[in-house]
């Protein structure tokens, strides 16, 4: 079985996790409130999981797994940082931020999801970890639109 396709999508994934569990760190350390706080904190606690198990799958495919978050991950949190400055970091603009982050990891997971040239056990893999992606997304949908 060739697993480099499998290796080349799982490094995407943990990419865009370290890039949302980073987000989530800086946004734990934005928010005013000590509730947000908490909760971006949990979120990062999560990601880190979602990036131990992708790792340990492109470990046992043989391949060797991506360390660092992307640079568009980081131009993305300088944006972050800038626009909070910008509307005096309030914790509705930091809950915005993380909401879109949120909408993008979704999104490459469900992609991911959808690659018939993946092994099935990798698809199992991804579509495990994809149950706390998407319970995240969905907490922090939930958490924009209470702000409203």
């Amino acid at each position: 079985m060739n697993s480099t396709h499998d290796i080349f999508v799982l490094n995407g994934l943990i990419t865009t996790a370290l890039d949302s569990m980073k987000g989530f760190e800086d946004a734990s350390e934005a928010a005013k409130s000590t509730r947000f706080a908490a909760v971006f904190a949990d979120f990062a606690r999560d990601r880190g999981q979602v990036v131990a198990s992708l790792r340990a799958e492109v470990l046992r495919l043989g391949g060797k797994p991506e360390e660092r978050a992307s640079f568009l991950g980081a131009a993305h949190r300088s944006f972050m940082d800038l626009k909070q400055v910008l509307t005096g970091k309030n914790d509705k603009a930091v809950v915005d931020e993380v909401e879109r982050g949120e909408d993008h990891i979704k999104a490459k997971f469900e992609i991911a999801l959808k690659d018939t040239d993946l092994a099935p056990a990798t698809r199992g893999i991804i579509r495990d970890v994809f149950t706390s992606v998407k319970a995240g997304h969905d907490q922090a949908s939930a958490l924009k639109h209470s702000l409203v």
